[in-house]
């Protein structure tokens, strides 16, 4: 850009830092075409700052296909001055799938692992939500649109269980649905630093992290408004409205 402009590059420089800019950045986005985006957020986020009275809210997802990583050599612990280190190639094992359920007012999780993902595995883990949270609690599920939500079985399933009520997030959006928060601190501090010799393995490591994390549960706390969320989305468009593309 200084060769461009003729301008010194210290002269760029302080233009790029005293606006903010920073073009070796790229950052990726979406925006919901869901026709209902605005009463989805509503209503997810009331789940958040207003839960109902008598009932549990949990955040739902799997988080699928989780491959078992062996490192084709041993991984090197942490030493003074030098970080631990593991090779970038390994070997896969396998996979599971893992589903769970995040209770937002106390962060206790509820989980199951799987060796497939379809409609019939979303429905043993209702079996297993419904056989844990007390009978006398009505249950709020938070979860996004994938196709094995919303079968007949699964209707069918929610008839015969009128306690349970779903609320899904907006298409796009899974920044919505907390328990995407729990699966990032899984994957960054324990799977991406783990090796696992067979599927076993790893379904053996995913049970010890969620066991651990359950003995000293934090929930994830919500603190923006639909209002704000709405109005913060609706400053985005107009800026990118307004960029000429």
């Amino acid at each position: 850009m200084a060769a461009a402009t003729g301008m010194s590059q210290s002269a760029i420089s302080r233009i790029w830092r005293a606006f903010g800019l920073k073009p070796h950045l790229v950052d990726d986005f979406k925006l919901s075409p869901d026709p209902q985006f605005i009463d989805k957020v509503r209503d997810v986020v009331g789940m958040y700052l207003n839960p109902p009275e008598a009932a549990v809210v949990l955040c739902v997802d799997e988080k699928t296909q989780i491959q078992a990583l062996d490192r084709t050599s041993p991984i090197l612990p942490l030493m003074p001055d030098v970080p631990q280190r593991q090779t970038h190639d390994y070997k896969r094992n396998g996979t599971t799938n893992l589903y769970a359920a995040l209770d937002v007012a106390s962060g206790h999780v509820i989980t199951d692992m799987t060796s497939r993902h379809r409609a019939a595995e979303f429905k043993k883990f209702l079996n297993l939500i419904n056989r844990t949270v007390p009978q006398h609690l009505d249950v709020h599920i938070v979860l996004d649109n994938v196709s094995t939500h919303k079968t007949p079985a699964i209707q069918q399933w929610l008839q015969r269980h009128p306690r349970f009520t779903f609320h899904f997030t907006p298409t796009y959006s899974s920044w919505m649905n907390l328990v995407e928060r729990w699966f990032a601190e899984l994957t960054n501090k324990w799977l991406k630093r783990g090796t696992h010799h067979s599927v076993k393995d790893l379904t053996t490591s995913i049970q010890t992290w969620a066991d651990n994390w359950n003995n000293n549960p934090k929930p994830f706390v919500w603190h923006k408004t639909a209002d704000e969320i709405l109005d913060t989305l609706a400053a985005y468009c107009q800026r990118i409205s307004d960029s000429g593309h």
